[in-house]
């Protein structure tokens, strides 16, 4: 299965240090937040002790529809707001929200309320997931893929920052420092892989790098991470 294909890459690009892989696959927690929105620092607060769960992959995807209220989210980008819509889109609602907390791209909470998002993490981890490892190379990095993967599913390559402290000068949090944890900085769709196969991608914008397996119907199969 995957894990001899594994040995085979390891062998192929000839690593001196083995890879970092997550023993067990996390829960996909994406928070949809913004610097301008009053009512998102305790969700970013909750996304904050999330983000240190190794049980979790906590990402925080800035949106930019808050930026016109006098403060320009420096980590906003209309990628991020379109994630967003595509899930609103894919859970039959005609509106966005922040803060909105997704996990596994099967549920959606409100991302500041504790305990609806302990109870969806407990939730998503008693569901079946398909393996995928992200392993460094010489040249950059390398997803592998589990033969059961379906052929319809998205490979995502995620690039993001541990933590931002910013102080707010204007829009609903002025005078305000906030603190940012895993904070999305590139969502790169990888395209030319297949199950059981691997794909070879540059390292993307960010300190720290996962990559998520999406089904066609926006749910999480997968997640790995360095």
């Amino acid at each position: 299965m995957i894990r001899s294909l594994l040995t085979g890459l390891l062998a192929a690009t000839a690593l001196a240090v083995p890879p970092a892989i997550a023993a067990e696959r996390p829960v996909v927690v994406e928070l949809f937040t913004s610097q301008g929105c009053s009512s998102c620092p305790p969700a970013d607060a909750l996304l904050s002790t999330l983000a240190d769960r190794p049980e979790v992959l906590a990402l925080a995807f800035h949106v930019d529809y808050w930026n016109r209220l006098g403060w320009t989210d420096p980590f906003s980008g209309p990628w991020a707001t379109a994630r967003q819509t595509a899930y609103a889109a894919q859970m039959g609602s005609s509106q966005i929200y922040t803060p909105q907390a997704v996990i596994d791209g099967r549920s959606d909470v409100v991302g500041s309320d504790r305990a609806a998002m302990e109870s969806a993490i407990a939730a998503a981890r008693s569901e079946p997931a398909v393996e995928v490892l992200l392993t460094t190379s010489q040249s950059g990095l390398q997803v592998a893929v589990d033969p059961t993967a379906p052929t319809d599913a998205v490979l995502w390559l995620v690039g993001f920052d541990d933590r931002h402290d910013t102080p707010v000068r204007r829009g609903e949090n002025a005078g305000k420092t906030l603190v940012d944890r895993n904070v999305v900085r590139s969502l790169t769709r990888l395209d030319g892989w297949s199950p059981g196969g691997t794909v070879a991608a540059a390292r993307p914008a960010g300190d720290r790098t996962a990559v998520l397996l999406q089904a066609a119907d926006g749910h999480i199969l997968g997640a790995a991470r360095l």
